[in-house]
């Protein structure tokens, strides 16, 4: 139970991953591939349904919405169901968001099918899925389905994107990538075309927010191939209408570019809970930076925190029947 001693008070967190249990073999092949993109230190500890909720009641988190989106459809598949278990035995504690494969659009339809029939809550996809970004026309169809259900789709960037310079990709790498390939989507019309879906992107947007303004300023000039003729208003708009996650990314800077982009009613905490880059003290100093944010009031701060439960009714009320 949290007390008044915690951190936070009933927040929501959009943004925590979990894993299905791991063989020997599995993790020491997933920490070889980390050292590999420079990778240094210890190795990640794997995930533990006990550590996680002992942290989330230290901490003061009300619920998680767990997602996974692994790169095998047959590991996904298998994923879904594992969560959607952890829900069914927590489901004050825990959300689903279930992973797509949007490398394959009737796989995915496939799996939409049968997520909505384990109860998920919402969706989660990667903006690259074995070398599929989410701006493919051939994904149209998965598109229109997730708009007729106004989805929630959680975008996080692909993990494995490789570093540069010797530093790990998840740095800085994964944040040029939301940023490119939401880009994309935008020009490629998937916004207008699917206005009632809900996006909320991972890392506050990546480097999205920051490059936001350049994009509106030079993005109309007759120099950029716009074939779908996206206006200078209608980016703007498209934009604002974007939900951002705190992941790590609750500092003045970061936040203050997301408030330039869209605004405070669209910021939902995210912690990045179950990421190898993601410990107990940097997830904490996340707290405290969004804790302090001079851009907001702190009642605005504390709305954040609770933001996405108008974006996930069914969590909401089961919540609400748990008190």
């Amino acid at each position: 139970m949290m007390s008044s001693k915690t951190l936070v008070d009933a927040w929501i967190d959009v943004h925590a991953h979990f894993s299905p249990p791991r063989s020997v073999e599995q993790r020491s092949a997933m920490w070889q591939a980390l050292q590999q993109d420079h990778w240094s230190g210890e190795q990640p500890p794997d995930w533990s349904l006990d550590d996680r909720l002992a942290y989330m009641d230290k901490v003061g988190i009300s619920m998680q919405m767990l997602s996974l989106v692994p790169t095998s459809h047959a590991a996904l598949e298998a994923s879904n169901r594992y969560g959607a278990e952890w829900v069914a035995r927590h489901p004050a504690r825990f959300g689903l968001l279930a992973g797509l494969p949007t490398d394959d659009t009737e796989a995915a339809l496939r799996e939409l099918a049968r997520a909505e029939a384990l109860d998920a809550d919402g969706f989660a996809v990667y903006c690259q899925y074995n070398g599929v970004f989410l701006s493919d026309p051939r994904l149209e169809s998965l598109w229109a389905a997730l708009d007729e259900r106004a989805a929630v789709v959680f975008v996080h960037p692909d993990h494995a994107v490789p570093g540069q310079f010797s530093r790990p990709g998840v740095l800085l790498e994964v944040a040029y990538q939301t940023a490119s390939v939401i880009t994309d989507m935008l020009y490629a019309g998937m916004f207008r075309r699917y206005p009632s879906i809900r996006f909320i992107l991972a890392h506050c947007g990546g480097a999205l927010p920051a490059l936001s303004g350049r994009l509106i300023l030079l993005g109309n000039e007759s120099w950029v191939p716009n074939p779908q003729r996206i206006s200078q208003q209608e980016m703007r708009e498209q934009l604002a209408a974007l939900y951002l996650d705190t992941a790590m990314t609750g500092s003045q800077q970061s936040l203050s570019a997301g408030l330039a982009m869209t605004c405070a009613e669209h910021l939902v905490y995210g912690s990045d809970c179950g990421a190898p880059c993601t410990t107990e003290h940097t997830a904490i100093a996340n707290i405290q930076q969004l804790l302090a944010f001079s851009g907001l009031r702190r009642e605005q701060i504390e709305q954040i925190g609770r933001n996405a439960l108008a974006l996930f009714p069914k969590a909401a009320m089961r919540i609400q029947d748990a008190q």
